[in-house]
């Protein structure tokens, strides 16, 4: 922090002391008595031309603190040399116009703080306030400032008070104005039961050490460069330089040593009837001091050490620099703060992404139970249709059985009339031989007849074609069955179907039984209409007609066997 960045902090003060109505704005003519005093405190030559000039009679109302900036720029601030002027001046004068109108303490409690003490209160909290306007202090700074106070009074600082104060809302986000600063102090808070005149020394002390920039301040004794006399000396160490004084009213200097790169300071055993002595050594002279005690001997050799290293780094105020380390600090605090808080969102997302997706596992497992029970009913409920289809099968099957076993049966029936009809044939042949005359006359009509039989043969062959494609039919249903219910119903239509055919094909054999039948009764009776003829023409007549007729009766009975045969097989 420059020196005009301090003094803009207690000119914005003395301006906004200015502005009554609180609107932004001071009259012309109060900026000028404000000019006029701040070139004097400042020691910079007054120019009333430049004043007129830049604060015209005709210029319209008051003038903003941003009108106000140029000219106290260019025409104070500018002109301004470090070293020629008091800074407690000007903050003196800030001071004046601003505690008249913001300071109004209770005057009538014991621990309302003195002016001088306010004041001085008034320019640490400007040191440690933000490079901000309007001026606040972090509670960091507030703290840090306390516990100064405390240890320059010897007292431990109690923050346990405090901390209501210190964690209202309004406090952590935009920090503490100087009023409420002093408001606070002058409730007694920090400095209850405690003398005010150590109250005042310790804000003087605390008021030295950061405003004026004293790193130490104490008696040493000091042995002189020419009569070599030990002396005792009121020291005060600055980061620039180390002055010694005859009291601690500081008002005789006693001289002044500079201190730079070239310095440094070392420890002396002890001699000469003194004790904790040390020595700082400069490009010219070697100066020895004896301290009251250890504690005290490093004390001074650990602040001497630090000015030098100030001075070499090109800094002029250590709690300067302690400030902006502090400030540094707080910043990399608070990155990391929002790096955890934005680590904690992050983890908070990621929770949440969690929870959702087990929620969504959840689902899915209840999904799949419920996939699982609608699979296992839909597997139930195809095992209970298999069943039933098993079942019907099983029952077709052995309707299919008991059809076989009653074909057989009637097979064999058929077997036995089979076995009688060629004992008849037998009888017959013989009986032809004896109407052999007889059957030279029926030729034609046997010639017919056998006309009847050989086309009675092909409709049996037909019907064995029929069979053989019945069995194809069988084949294909077979192989259907094993899909779906509608091929099953298809196949009981085609085994229904083939029984019909079946049926049919009987009832044709019934017919050519009966036919033959028939024809057998027309030749018994012309044997009896040719009784009369001798044997021998009987012998005659009996050859071979009717030889042929008995052979292809045999051969169309094996034919109608194997057809039944093969619709058994089928079934």
């Amino acid at each position: 922090m420059d020196l005009r960045s301090e003094l803009l902090k207690s000119i914005w003060y003395g301006f906004t002391a200015l502005d009554l109505e609180k609107s932004g704005k001071v009259s012309k003519s109060q900026l000028k008595v404000l000019s006029h005093n701040l070139c004097t405190v400042l020691c910079i030559p007054h120019d009333p031309v430049a004043l007129e000039e830049h604060f015209r009679d005709d210029d319209d109302g008051p003038v903003s603190s941003q009108g106000y900036m140029p000219y106290l720029n260019k025409y104070i601030l500018d002109k301004v040399v470090e070293g020629s002027f008091i800074k407690e001046n000007v903050d003196e004068l800030c001071w004046t116009l601003t505690a008249k109108k913001n300071y109004q303490p209770d005057r009538s409690s014991s621990t309302i703080l003195p002016d001088k003490d306010a004041f001085r209160l008034w320019c640490l909290f400007n040191f440690l306030s933000e490079d901000k306007y309007p001026l606040v202090m972090v509670p960091d700074e507030v703290e840090y400032l306390l516990k100064k106070i405390c240890m320059a009074m010897s007292i431990e600082f109690n923050c346990v008070e405090l901390e209501d104060f210190f964690s209202q809302d309004s406090v952590q986000q935009s920090g503490i104005t100087v009023w409420t600063f002093l408001e606070m102090m002058n409730s007694g808070k920090v400095t209850r039961g405690i003398d005010a005149s150590i109250i005042s020394m310790a804000i003087e002390e605390v008021y030295r050490e950061i405003v004026g920039d004293v790193l130490k301040e104490g008696y040493l004794w000091k042995k002189g460069q020419l009569r070599r006399n030990w002396k005792e000396r009121w020291f005060t160490l600055k980061p620039s330089n180390l002055s010694y004084y005859t009291g601690e009213d500081r008002k005789d200097c006693q001289g002044n040593i500079a201190l730079d790169e070239n310095c440094c300071v070392e420890v002396l055993p002890d001699r000469d009837g003194k004790r904790c002595m040390f020595c700082l050594k400069t490009l010219s002279k070697t100066y020895e001091m004896s301290a009251s005690d250890t504690k005290q001997r490093q004390e001074w050799t650990t602040a001497i050490q630090t000015a030098i290293r100030l001075h070499v780094e090109g800094k002029k105020s250590l709690h300067k620099d302690l400030k902006l380390k502090r400030r540094e600090q707080r910043e990399l605090r608070e990155k990391r703060r929002q790096a955890k808080e934005e680590e904690l969102q992050r983890l908070r997302a990621l929770q949440e992404e969690r929870e959702r997706k087990l929620a969504e596992l959840e689902l899915l497992k209840e999904a799949q139970k419920q996939a699982q029970a609608l699979l296992e009913q839909d597997e139930q409920r195809r095992r209970q249709q298999h069943e039933q289809l098993q079942r019907a099968l099983e029952i077709q099957l052995r309707e299919a059985e008991e059809a076989r076993v009653s074909m057989q049966a009637e097979m064999a029936l058929k077997e036995e009339e089979a076995e009688r009809q060629r004992k008849r044939i037998l009888e017959l042949e013989e009986m032809q031989k004896r109407l052999e005359e007889a059957l030279q006359q029926e030729i034609k009509a046997r010639l017919d007849e056998e006309a009847f039989r050989y086309a009675q043969a092909g409709l049996l062959a037909e019907e064995e074609d029929k069979m053989k494609a019945l069995m194809n039919l069988q084949e294909e249903q077979e192989e259907y069955i094993a899909k779906t219910q509608r091929e099953k119903q298809e196949l009981k239509q085609e085994m229904e179907a083939k029984s019909r055919a079946l049926e049919e094909a009987q009832r044709q054999l019934e017919e050519v039984r009966a036919n033959r039948h028939r024809v057998d009764q027309d030749v018994v009776r012309r044997d009896h209409r040719w009784e009369a003829p001798s044997r021998a023409s009987r012998s005659q007549r009996s050859e071979t007609p009717g030889c042929v007729s008995g052979v292809r009766d045999r051969g169309i009975g094996r034919r109608a066997k194997k057809m039944l045969t093969a619709e058994l097989d089928v079934i």
